[in-house]
């Protein structure tokens, strides 16, 4: 096996020049599917990932489309009689990338840094996974082992249609391991295989107090404003100590790998001096108990603002789930608890935006053994067991799909630097080199198995 490894790590190696073109030409599509954003990158984009898997040999690579939504790309490639099959997962959508979050560089045009990071919106989350597998079906040549599906997704970023269209063709995407590459470990060369996902619920909020705006001098002080309404309502939602608390919504604790406290502080930006919210350990704040943000809120800004009560507020909340809950009841709980507040008999209308499961790995499972074997191979370390407070929706999707198939989560958007979502997004090259060699590891070893 150490030999068969090593020349995995080799092909690997070798591969990277033209893996990390490829990867620079993907992230000059600004890819980003948000509703009011032009959609004509998004389909160009999903036109380049069918060539990238085409130029790594595989065939039949098509656009399928997805009702209401853009098109996902999937292939189904053969492999021996009485092989499993393994189904690559990744997503050709990327984040707005704002002038507002600060970058330093142009977000769509890649640029290595001294760091040797790639710089680029997508960079990492989630074109790196797309080069990833490519590099896999590179390496894995045309006698692939077991046979191989690919699907990759198109609005993975915002609200998507592709649970509702796999879960009507199960028979197309069924598999006997699903490989999510749409994750990370804690900081490059720190091999991290993902056991337990944080589920994702959304909801609006609109407080109503007054039927039309007023001046604050004549009327503020008896007359109440919406926005004094809906900042007593939004800190009913976190104790003194910074935890949700929320009845209904419950709590737990996380028995892995210990979250790395410098790299969660460094990965974080929290200002020098400012304390952590909540209780418990780190881990279980990150990936074991749950937690609202507010996303954002329809208010006059600064430059606008007049002297006036505003007689409306909107808010978009997002709620952070324990793994083991269920994501419709847990919405339930947080919009009853804001339906129940109404300071001064306020109007108070909450409506649901969308939910997305909590996901625990079963981490006895043959093929998540193999995973792990693989990352051990590839790395050349020992795995960690970690967390992540990010939700994949989909995965329910293929649970509904495939009882009994394995969810493996990895990929290199590493919490100390990758700064997804956020401005100068970036990857580590060497992260992609070593995850092409553990997913050709995880195939080989699985269809040996």
């Amino acid at each position: 096996m150490f030999d068969a490894a090593s020349t995995i790590r080799s092909d690997a190696a070798a591969l990277m020049p033209d893996v990390i073109e490829r990867l620079e030409a993907l992230v000059r599509i600004p890819s980003v599917a948000f509703p009011g954003f032009d959609p004509e990158p998004v389909h160009r984009m999903g036109r380049a990932v069918v060539e990238l898997f085409e130029a790594a040999g595989a065939t039949g690579v098509e656009l399928l489309d997805v009702p209401d939504g853009y098109p996902c790309v999937y292939a189904d490639l053969p492999g021996p009689e009485g092989s499993p099959t393994v189904l690559l997962y990744a997503h050709y959508d990327v984040q707005p990338a704002p002038e507002s979050q600060g970058w330093t560089t142009a977000p769509f045009e890649p640029v290595t840094k001294e760091d040797g990071r790639i710089y680029g919106r997508g960079a990492a989350d989630d074109k790196s996974g797309l080069v990833i597998h490519y590099g896999t079906l590179k390496l894995l040549g045309p006698d692939r082992p077991c046979r191989v599906k690919l699907l990759v997704e198109g609005e993975e970023e915002t609200i998507s249609h592709l649970e509702a269209f796999v879960e009507a063709n199960p028979e197309r995407f069924a598999a006997d391991a699903y490989v999510i590459g749409d994750i990370g470990p804690q900081q490059v060369g720190s091999p991290g295989l993902t056991t337990a996902l944080r589920g994702d619920v959304a909801c609006t909020i609109t407080v109503r107090t007054l039927a039309s705006p007023v001046h604050s001098g004549q009327f503020g002080g008896a007359a109440p404003d919406a926005m004094t309404a809906m900042i007593r309502i939004l800190d009913s939602l976190h104790d003194e100590h910074g935890d949700t608390v929320i009845p209904g919504v419950p709590v737990g604790t996380w028995d892995g790998a210990a979250m790395d406290e410098d790299v969660y502080r460094g990965g974080s930006a929290i200002l020098p001096g400012v304390d952590y919210l909540g209780t418990g350990s780190l881990s279980d704040r990150i990936w074991a108990k749950p937690s609202v943000t507010v996303l954002g809120m329809d208010l006059p800004n600064t430059a606008e603002a007049s002297n006036v009560l505003l007689p409306q507020v909107t808010a978009k909340l997002s709620m952070r789930i324990v793994p083991g809950v269920d994501a419709e009841e847990q919405l339930e709980a947080l919009m009853s608890h804001l339906r129940s507040q109404r300071p001064w008999n306020c109007e108070v209308e909450v409506a649901r935006v969308k939910t997305g499961q909590p996901f625990r790995v079963d981490e006895s499972h043959p093929a998540v053994v193999a995973a792990v074997d693989a990352l051990r191979e590839a790395y050349a370390a020992e795995v960690e067991s970690i967390g992540s407070g990010a939700s994949i929706p989909l995965v329910a999707s293929l649970q509904k799909v495939s009882p009994d198939a394995a969810i493996i989560l990895w990929g290199v958007e590493d919490t100390a630097q990758a700064r997804i979502h956020a401005s100068d997004e970036s990857v580590d090259p060497s992260e992609i080199e070593r995850m092409i060699a553990a997913q050709t590891l995880f195939i080989r070893g699985l269809a040996a198995r």
